[in-house]
Order: structure tokens, then C-alpha cells, then sequence
């Protein structure tokens, strides 16, 4: 193999002068070319940028993905380049087990069937999340992870030769200062109007780059937005869910009643019964069950007894008194009203009360 001796000389000269500018600046025994400060300002922005976009990918990434030991096998499986195998995010899991119980309680019983109504959600809750990360990954993270690995490390390398440029300059300085012999002086001239021009150029190269990180902003300030609409959409849509659950649940009582009752009474333990929610005035008979025993020793007196509230009800009308569960109330019997309810008292307020969501208290 041929070597070119003189250009690994002229090349081990070079390097061995770079060495020793460095040293002697770091010892402050030679002078230092300063940027100029438009330059030092975008250097600085620039670093500032890194910094900062690594922050905010960091706990970016803790939000999406709260399980460090998955975060680590989610990298690994990236640089690897293959693909990441599909799991099921909390959500879908208790999603997943709500669902599962429901079925081996029945999904004829009330708390069966409620049960498997709320794993429903919890994996539709499942499923947004997992949009929300997807689109978080790809509209957020990839733009940031790009900036760190694509236009910032561009950055660093033209910074880097920008500092050999640099180091070559002065080094050239250095020589001409030293130089005594006419033709020797010349020479130094020479080589330092040379990297002078290379300096500059350098110099104007990396000035181009770290106006980018402008760019930069713009484009993250477009991902930031991305980021909340998505973030927006997760929550909105999991509230929606909820509420639409809610309504579901809320509707348990009279669907469920006579299955709940069947299953207490085969049982042979105490029975619970499951409140009738009132469409008019007129409530259909209740049934035999916790909370009704001692009505009929209510309605043949004139006094009033405490009663705790079962369940929450919600008020038809101006005349009846809504309720919350587990909340102590006054109630009472007034001659002439339909036997399924009292008169409730809580404080100022009076109205009337389902006896189906009482129990009576001693």
C-alpha cells in the first residue's frame, strides 16, 4: 500500500499545531479568536434549544408511558428496528377483568351486567388512550427526536470545525508574528489569508444553520398544538364515555329489579331489594326487601322517624325532594298520599320521598 509521506506530514503538522494553539490558549499564552456576538447569541439559542427539547421529550415520554422497564424494551425494540409487540394499556386490562367477573357473576344480575358495562368503557377509555399515544408519538416526540438527531447534530459538527477553523487561524497568526525572515513572513501571509477564508466561510455555514433553530420553533410550536388537540380529544371523548356509563348505570335499578330479587330469595340470605325509579307521581308497589320494614308502623303514626337514603334520586318535580345516598333525612306520613311515599325533610326543605330508596333507622 502506497503512502503519500508528505501529505501524513503536512497532516501530523497541522494536527500537532492545533494541539499546541489549544494548550496555549487554555494556559493563556496566546490569543483567541472570539466570534462574533450575533454568533455566540445562536450558539447559546441553539444549546438552550437541546437542552430544553430534551426535557420536555423526557417527561413527554414518562406521560405516555409511566412503566420505565417498558419505556427501556420500548427503545430497544426501536433501535433494533423492529417492530414493538401490542399489549394492553391499564385501561383495557381492568377493562378486560371488570368484563370477565361480570360474565361469571351473570350478566342477568345487575352487578353483573354493570360490571361488564364498565370493562366496555374502561377499554373504550383503553382504546383513546392508545390513539392519544400514537398520535402524541408521532405528532410530538418524532419532530423533537429528529431535531436532536438530524439539524442538531449538524449543528455540532459544523460547530466542531468551526473551532478547528478557528484553532487553524490562530495558529497562523501565531507563525507570522514569530516569522523574522522575509520569505518566511510572505509564507505565513499567505497561510493566514487562507484560513482567514476558510474561518469565514465556516464561520458563515454554522451562522446559517443556527438561524434555523427558528425554524426550529415554528415547527415545534405547530407540534405543541398538535399535542393538545390530542390531548384534548383523549379527555374529551373519556368523558363522554363516562357519561354515557353513567346513564347506562343509571338505568340498573329498573331493569334489574326482579333479577336481583330472584337471586336473593333463591339464595336464602337477606334479601336486597333494587329501587324502582319513579316515572310519574304513582310508583308501582315496592318490593319486600332492606329499608321497608317498620312503613306500616310509620304510617299509622302521626310522629317522624329518621330514615337513611339507599340510592340517589333525582327530583321529578317542584312537590318531591331529591335525595343522595347515604344521607340521614326526617320522613313522615301525610294522610291522603300514595302509599309508596313520604314526606321527606331535610332541614328547610320538604318534598316527597320514594319509600323504595329508604331504610328506616331505629
Amino acid at each position: 500500500m502506497d503512502f503519500n509521506v508528505k501529505r501524513l506530514a503536512a497532516d501530523a503538522g497541522t494536527l500537532f499545531s492545533r494541539a499546541v494553539q489549544f494548550t496555549e490558549e487554555k494556559l493563556g499564552q496566546a490569543e483567541k479568536t472570539e466570534l462574533d456576538a450575533h454568533l455566540e447569541n445562536l450558539l447559546c439559542r441553539a444549546e438552550c434549544t437541546k437542552q430544553n427539547t430534551e426535557r420536555i421529550m423526557k417527561q413527554t415520554e414518562v406521560l405516555l408511558q409511566p412503566n420505565p422497564n417498558v419505556r427501556i424494551e420500548e427503545f430497544l425494540y426501536e433501535k433494533l428496528e423492529k417492530k414493538v409487540p401490542t399489549r394492553m394499556n391499564n385501561h383495557e386490562m381492568l377493562g378486560q377483568s371488570m368484563i370477565e367477573s361480570g360474565s361469571e357473576f351473570g350478566p342477568g344480575t345487575a352487578y353483573g351486567n354493570a360490571l361488564i358495562k364498565c370493562g366496555e368503557t374502561e377499554k373504550q377509555i383503553g382504546g383513546a388512550e392508545r390513539e392519544f399515544i400514537q398520535s402524541s408519538a408521532i405528532n410530538f416526540l418524532t419532530p423533537f427526536r429528529n431535531f436532536l438527531e438530524g439539524d442538531f447534530k449538524t449543528i455540532l459538527k459544523e460547530r466542531k470545525l468551526l473551532q478547528v477553523k478557528r484553532l487553524d487561524l490562530d495558529a497562523a497568526k501565531t507563525r507570522l508574528k514569530k516569522a523574522r525572515v522575509a520569505d518566511a513572513r510572505a509564507v505565513a501571509e499567505q497561510d493566514l489569508r487562507m484560513t482567514q477564508s476558510e474561518f469565514d466561510r465556516q464561520a458563515e455555514i454554522t451562522r446559517l444553520l443556527l438561524e434555523g433553530v427558528s425554524s426550529t420553533h415554528a415547527h415545534h410550536l405547530r407540534c405543541l398544538t398538535d399535542f393538545v388537540e390530542a390531548q384534548t380529544t383523549y379527555y374529551a371523548q373519556s368523558y363522554q364515555y363516562m357519561v354515557d356509563l353513567q346513564k347506562q348505570l343509571g338505568s340498573f335499578p329498573s331493569t334489574f329489579s326482579s333479577n336481583n330479587n330472584q337471586s336473593s330469595s333463591s339464595s336464602g340470605g337477606a334479601s336486597i331489594s333494587v329501587p324502582t325509579i319513579p316515572l310519574s307521581a304513582s310508583m308501582p308497589s315496592p318490593s319486600p326487601g332492606r329499608g321497608l320494614s317498620g312503613f306500616s308502623e310509620l304510617r299509622s303514626s302521626s310522629g317522624s322517624r329518621k330514615a337513611r337514603v339507599l340510592y340517589d334520586y333525582d327530583a321529578a318535580g317542584s312537590s318531591e325532594l331529591s335525595l343522595l345516598a347515604d344521607e340521614v333525612i326526617m320522613v313522615s306520613s301525610v294522610p291522603g298520599m300514595d302509599s309508596d311515599w313520604l314526606m321527606g325533610e331535610r332541614g328547610a326543605q320538604k318534598g316527597k320521598v320514594p319509600i323504595t330508596y329508604l331504610e328506616l333507622l331505629n
